[in-house]
């Protein structure tokens, strides 16, 4: 069985309404060039109404339209992704949320530069500053949420 999860927007009621108010003037202007009885100049004038028509619902619909983001769910997430680094005299705590599952977390510690992968093409770059002689020796990922214990060696 089919379901229509879609919602109405202006656009779809639009895409009813403005053919009708078209269709409806241009029998307007018609019918008024036929009483008017002057032939040629009724043609110019149903013609310089279609275009005036098509030119205002080309305006309606793109002031009625629903702008888009310029940038993809994807970049949305990683745009806001915030961390907390918790820094001590011997350890560095490190707080995020990860996309994951566990077994799709990679994260490496390299010459100061903490490297974190996560499903769906999630990869980021933390550097941490005193971090040449430290290592990781604590990961823990529970709800999507990673935390790292850094510790010098």
């Amino acid at each position: 069985m089919a379901s229509y999860r879609g919602a109405y927007s202006n656009e779809q009621s639009l895409n009813f309404v403005i053919p009708i108010m078209v269709i409806l003037f241009l029998g307007i202007v018609y019918v008024m060039a036929q009483r008017a009885n002057v032939g040629f100049v009724s043609f110019i004038l149903i013609g310089a109404a279609t275009l005036t028509m098509f030119y205002w619902v080309h305006v309606i619909k793109k002031l009625t339209k629903e702008e888009k983001p310029k940038y993809t769910s994807h970049e949305a997430e990683t745009k806001n992704w915030v961390y907390d680094l918790i820094k001590g005299d011997q350890e560095v705590v490190f707080v995020a949320e990860v996309p994951g599952p566990e077994d799709k977390i990679m994260v490496r510690l390299v010459e100061g530069i903490l490297y974190i992968r996560g499903s769906n093409h999630f990869s980021k770059e933390i550097p941490i500053e005193g971090s040449q002689d430290m290592q990781i020796v604590d990961f823990k990922y529970r709800n999507g949420v990673l935390t790292l214990r850094v510790k010098k060696s």
